[in-house]
């Protein structure tokens, strides 16, 4: 692990906006948080064929797990062993309490003096008013919302109350073009949640509809996996360097956990 207001309207033909090509970050570190008690419940809730996901809290306040609480743990240790030059300058999280929780356990092991710094923008995907259900609670309590969503595809479909995957892209685009703020040679770690992952490689890479749609089908981002890009010169296009990887979990013995949401992301 040795190795973070501009217009959106102008792309090359990689698909890259000029405020990502510029953003100055040499290296972007992205974390999705530990396992959550939202994660087992909704996990559950799946494999009992239940229609509502029974979590503890709003979306925003859901804990981590005991898992996800070591898993924040191992994830320091790992991060501790970086070289401090390759360290991270900044370390922004979503305000979530599981992101959050996960960078600060994270940054408190790592031994890092760091603040953890919160950004809504980097917050999960809203869900409406089919926050709390399971697919099959979609399907049995708004069935043209359930038929609408397989029409329009993940990236698209916009429930009532909430947000498309185009939607939070247009979040990170606005994340990553006040990087230039930051100035030349920074890296940044962003600890965030499975979507806005699998969104930032949309973004960064440009990814056409179905080639995030066919990735978000086969691929599940773990519970803190780190995912890694990297230009050295701090301009042009970004290389994904490592996706999605947990060794430093199985090294330390500690479970590496998949809860991945709907994977029938693309339109029918």
């Amino acid at each position: 692990m040795e190795d973070a207001s501009a217009t959106v309207d102008s792309a090359n033909d990689d698909g890259l906006t000029e405020a990502v090509q510029e953003a100055g970050a040499v290296e972007l570190i992205l974390i999705r948080h530990g396992e959550s008690e939202g994660n087992v419940a909704a996990t559950e809730a799946r494999e009992a064929g239940v229609e509502v996901i029974d979590v503890p809290a709003r979306d925003a306040d859901v804990d981590l797990s005991q898992t996800g609480r070591a898993q924040a743990k191992a994830l320091g240790t790992a991060l501790a062993r970086t070289a401090a030059k390759f360290r991270p300058d900044a370390v922004v999280s979503s305000p979530y309490a599981r992101a959050r929780q996960t960078a600060e356990i994270a940054v408190e092991t790592a031994g890092w003096p760091l603040q953890v710094r919160t950004d809504e923008r980097l917050r999960d995907r809203e869900l409406g008013t089919l926050d709390r259900l399971t697919r099959l609670g979609v399907e049995n309590r708004y069935p043209e919302e359930a038929e609408r969503r397989e029409w329009l595809g993940k990236l698209y479909y916009r429930p009532p109350g909430g947000e498309s995957w185009a939607d939070v892209a247009l979040r990170l685009r606005s994340v990553l073009a006040e990087l230039n703020n930051l100035g030349m040679g920074h890296r940044v770690m962003l600890v965030c949640h499975d979507a806005v992952i699998m969104l930032f490689r949309y973004v960064l890479e440009g990814l056409s509809e179905k080639e995030l749609l066919d990735l978000a089908a086969t691929e599940v981002i773990l519970n803190a996996s780190v995912t890694r890009f990297v230009r050295p010169s701090g301009v042009g296009p970004w290389t994904l360097e490592s996706f999605n990887v947990a060794d430093h979990l199985t090294e330390q013995g500690v479970a590496v956990t998949e809860h991945a949401g709907d994977t029938n992301a693309r339109p029918q």
